[in-house]
């Protein structure tokens, strides 16, 4: 529940309460209330502010998880498709992409402009193994690019993963991690 709570909304309206209650106590005549609300709402408010432009939205599932992949998952995800699912569904601050180091070290992602964009997630079963989707928005780097990169994503995400790549969509692209459990 926390991960999917933005904390610069909360310090926003926490700062932003505290610094309304210090403007009331002035002009109430209120003198510690409205140092208190001034001293610790203004500051809150900004630091709600700065977290709030440097925000980076979760991804959702683009498909609602059936109770079998649940428990599939639980019983078949490997921990790095575990974290992934961790990281990504879950607000992030000072980044400009999720998964943008894990791109870059790939190669995925030469410049800013090129990189792709995660816009998705889904859970499905391939030959009786958890697979977790990833599903991206490339529009400068083809499938050809992303097939050539299978072998490396495989070591990148370590052992017990299987990756594939296929074309869902003119622009789309979805990277399968496949947990090998045979």
């Amino acid at each position: 529940m926390l991960r999917q709570t933005s904390y610069g909304a909360i310090g926003l309206v926490v700062g932003g309460g505290l610094t309304l209650i210090g403007l009331v106590a002035y002009f109430l005549g209120n003198a510690t209330l409205n140092l208190a609300g001034f001293f610790y709402g203004i500051p809150v408010f900004l630091i709600g502010l700065a977290l709030k432009s440097a925000e980076l939205k979760p991804v959702s599932f683009s498909r609602e998880s059936s109770p079998e992949l649940l428990k599939l998952r639980e019983e078949g995800a490997t921990p790095i498709q575990k974290q992934l699912i961790k990281d990504v569904t879950r607000y992030r601050y000072g980044q400009n992409a999720h998964l943008e180091a894990s791109l870059e070290r790939l190669g995925l992602a030469p410049t800013d402009e090129e990189r792709p964009r995660l816009i998705g997630l889904r859970e499905a079963e391939i030959d009786g193994n958890y697979a977790l989707v990833l599903e991206f928005d490339s529009p400068l780097i083809g499938l050809e690019t992303w097939q050539e990169k299978c072998e490396k994503m495989e070591k990148f995400f370590g052992p017990g993963l299987r990756v594939t790549v296929a074309q869902a969509e003119d622009d789309r692209i979805d990277v399968m991690t496949i947990a090998n459990i045979d």
